[in-house]
């Protein structure tokens, strides 16, 4: 439970639990029907937009998840020391650094570069964005459209009747124009085939798990919304299954160069200083998935975390720090501003931070999945909400001096592709 917020609002970090569901919960809840109450109530505290809730669950006990974690997480040390010259071929300026290696490229703090990580990212879903969209395309280009639908099965009629470029783009070459320049969206994966193959098939491997496992988190979030605002079309766990648009990101945290944070007094919790390993920001897309952390030597030895003040933290609605642990068996995801937008502010994201190891001599590890629309995916509000209803004042008013408010960055009329951009140029 967290502390008293009077005390912690601008004070020592409180400690809170995450909420955490079984693997074999979740599954269950999925699968049955009605809705479990209960599931609904663990979404509310975890998602919800009381006071309290930090943005945050962890789905616990996945299945293959021990293994394939510290499969993958040790690569993020090995690939940030390859040569200058190995991790220039796998950088990706056109890109604006959204696909392959990306270091002190990235501003989340005023105009200060963050050179504390170093980040690779792929698509787990598709080697190629814009050609899966293509042979999608294909399945709606016969003359006799209605005919093709009529003989369609179900799941697939569904995944037509989501995928909204089909209204907007008439042909082929637009696809293809539109891809050529949106080079942040579309491109394609590049891997260290050369220095480090085997970084490819574990990537994609936990970035599919952590993939799947979302899909259900958001048909429970679905579940949810549907209950408690009238006139929402359920639209999540549509979005994670049919959408293309999956960026995952293997991050390396470099050891902090003084052996210390950034500030002599441990206790500081004032943002710039607190996130000297990443800085305060929130999530843009519907869905992130987010393995534990691991913490390694000069060496590449896992160790314990030297420093019980370094990892994870959150503020919550009313502005409360939190230092988040996650449960090493588990899977946590955090809601974006996207999911914040589709369900009217049902939902909420959360400022999230992380804070630097003391010691100088230790990495952390970690992996996250973006799961996000499509770029002709509209942002709409569900037809009871308002732009007010969308973040709640007590919430911004409790945003770190950094962040972005959504408001900035979105308008109604948008797309996410263009809600992306937005979010992009403030960032980058």
């Amino acid at each position: 439970m967290a502390d008293d917020p009077k005390n912690n609002a601008h004070g020592c970090p409180s400690k809170a639990d995450v909420v955490c569901i079984h693997y074999d919960d979740l599954v269950s809840s999925c699968s049955s029907q009605p809705k479990s109450r209960n599931m609904d109530n663990l979404i509310e505290k975890a998602f919800g937009s009381n006071s309290s809730s930090l943005g945050i669950i962890a789905i616990t006990n996945v299945p293959k998840l021990p293994s394939l974690r510290l499969r993958l997480l040790p690569l993020a040390q090995k690939l940030a020391s390859l040569s200058p010259d190995q991790l220039g071929e796998i950088t990706v300026p056109e890109s604006e650094y959204q696909v392959g290696w990306s270091h002190g490229r990235e501003k989340l703090e005023g105009d200060k570069l963050d050179y504390s990580k170093g980040s690779f990212y792929a698509n787990p879903l598709t080697e190629n964005l814009a050609e899966s969209m293509l042979e999608r395309r294909s399945d709606c280009m016969d003359s006799n459209r209605k005919e093709l639908l009529n003989c369609m099965d179900s799941n697939r009629k569904e995944l037509l009747n989501w995928d909204e470029s089909l209204q907007s783009i008439h042909t082929d070459d637009e696809l293809r124009k539109l891809a050529q320049a949106n080079p942040a969206f579309f491109a394609p994966n590049v891997w260290p085939s050369n220095h480090l193959p085997e970084l490819e098939s574990a990537f994609q491997e936990v970035g599919q798990l952590v993939h799947e496992v979302g899909g259900m988190v958001a048909k429970c979030c679905d579940s949810y919304v549907s209950a408690h605002c009238p006139g929402y079309e359920p639209k999540l766990e549509s979005i994670l299954r049919h959408s293309k648009c999956c960026k995952a990101r293997l991050l390396h945290y470099f050891p902090t160069e003084d052996g210390a944070s950034d500030d002599d007094n441990e206790n500081n919790t004032e943002d710039t200083k607190f996130s000297n390993w990443c800085g305060w920001h929130n999530d843009h897309g519907s869905l992130t998935g987010l393995l534990p952390a691991i913490y390694l030597d000069g060496n590449g030895k896992i160790v314990d975390c030297p420093d019980s003040k370094a990892g994870l933290y959150c503020k919550s609605r009313n502005g409360v720090l939190v230092h988040a642990k996650i449960p090493e068996n588990a899977i946590a995801f955090q809601v974006g501003e996207t999911a914040q937008i589709h369900t009217g502010g049902w939902l909420q994201a959360t400022p999230h931070a992380v804070r630097g190891c003391k010691g100088g001599t230790v990495s952390r590890e970690t992996f996250a999945v973006f799961m996000e629309p499509e770029y002709h995916s509209s942002m709409e509000l569900p037809v009871s909400r308002t732009l007010e209803d969308t973040q709640c004042i007590e919430a911004e008013q409790s945003l770190p001096s950094n962040v972005r408010t959504i408001s900035k960055r979105w308008k109604l009329g948008m797309t996410f592709g263009e809600f992306s951009n937005a979010t992009f140029a403030a960032f980058y």
